[in-house]
């Protein structure tokens, strides 16, 4: 059963890590509309290895802090913090990102598979996203830092990024012509971190 959870949880975790607009998914989505799907997907697939080392070193270090109890408190609440702030700052403050998807990238000749581990490598984010999200999830009993269930969410987490850069490739490929996004994403990502806000308060108050 603990392999089902971990996998479930790393596949939808990795799903919804990916939904922001950000340097990965906006350059996947240029590449499919400047050189092609195939090319867009080697990208993906660059970006896929490394999601899959960073979530493995980030739970590694997760199931160190679920043996102190009294780190995983402070984090918690830290976090709650940074979640409320984040919140406010996507529902009110943020740009809206409705704009125009750039025409213009330059064609490198490297190889687009190394670009995305270039460009994964660089984007560090992952790391404290699956700390938060192993420990809070192992905290309710539903996530397992066992050897098998472990590797099970980082496989999960390297598919579930993928498919959401396949779902950026071919929004984009179809949004080439209209060339603008017609919602703002920073709604979804404040309504995400509004749900993990709540979670994690319910969760340092014991009401969860």
């Amino acid at each position: 059963m603990s392999l089902i959870a971990n996998f479930a949880i790393g596949f939808l975790a990795a799903l919804v890590g990916v939904i922001p607009p950000g340097l990965l998914n906006m350059t996947a989505a240029k590449i499919s509309i400047n050189q092609g799907r195939k090319v867009a997907l080697l990208f993906s697939a660059g970006v896929c290895t490394i999601v899959c080392l960073q979530t493995f070193i980030a739970l590694l270090f997760a199931r160190y802090l679920e043996r102190h109890p009294e780190v995983v408190d402070t984090l918690q609440k830290v976090a709650l913090g940074i979640f409320i702030c984040l919140t406010l700052y996507f529902f009110f403050i943020a740009r809206d990102t409705r704009r125009e998807v750039p025409k213009e990238m330059e064609r490198s000749k490297t190889n687009r598979f190394f670009y995305g581990i270039l460009l994964a490598a660089i984007n560090l984010l992952p790391l404290p996203y699956w700390v938060y999200i192993s420990i809070t999830f192992s905290s309710f009993g539903w996530f397992s830092f066992d050897h098998l269930p472990l590797w099970f969410a980082v496989i999960a987490s390297g598919m579930g990024t993928f498919v959401m850069l396949f779902i950026y490739v071919l929004f984009f490929r179809k949004q080439q012509d209209k060339q603008h996004i017609r919602f703002n994403m920073n709604y979804v990502i404040g309504f995400i971190t509004a749900i993990i806000s709540g979670i994690t308060f319910l969760k340092i108050f014991e009401l969860l």
